[in-house]
């Protein structure tokens, strides 16, 4: 799994578009997985997971890692292209695609999950510092492996529209 991959495409981004989709491409970020196994993972059809997994690979954001024979047939595993995706432009559908999932994720935490959301005025290079000190957190994060709880990790930093200085 390569480390990094900048989401840009118009392909993309629709595959991005669904919140299964996105729910895919979080539970293969953790290792790779048949569609049944994502089926049951996830509470959904093979069908569906199958049709998803599909617009997600031609996009380039999954591929399949290995195969092996079963019964009769071929299963595939899949894992998400890389183990970090970000972007830098970003349509409307696809931050709301991104956080459905992630509240639907949110929804069923095994524990009491933490999310704040805090409106802060700043100047331009104290936004500058805190998306870089965000940056640093996520990126030093390491995965303790496998046998420890996983938790998802959101950050965001944005500035509001339509609030000026002085405003």
């Amino acid at each position: 799994m390569d480390d990094w991959l900048e989401i840009g495409s118009p392909e993309q981004f629709k595959a991005l578009s669904h919140p299964l989709r996105q729910r895919l491409l979080f539970a293969l970020g953790r290792e790779p997985a048949t569609i049944s196994q994502l089926a049951v993972s996830l509470d959904a059809r093979k069908g569906n997971v199958g049709h998803h997994l599909k617009v997600l690979r031609e996009a380039g954001l999954v591929r399949v890692v290995e195969t092996r024979k079963v019964r009769g047939g071929t299963e595939q595993y899949y894992q998400r292209a890389a183990k970090r995706m970000s972007y830098t432009t970003s349509p409307v559908e696809h931050t709301q695609a991104v956080f459905g999932a992630v509240a639907e994720e949110v929804s069923r935490a095994a524990e009491q999950p933490l999310v704040v959301l805090r409106h802060l005025r700043l100047t331009p290079e104290v936004a500058a510092r805190m998306a870089e000190v965000l940056r640093d957190v996520v990126d030093g994060a390491q995965d303790a492996g496998e046998g420890e709880a996983v938790h998802g990790v959101l950050v965001a930093l944005y500035r509001q529209p339509g609030v000026t200085p002085g405003g």
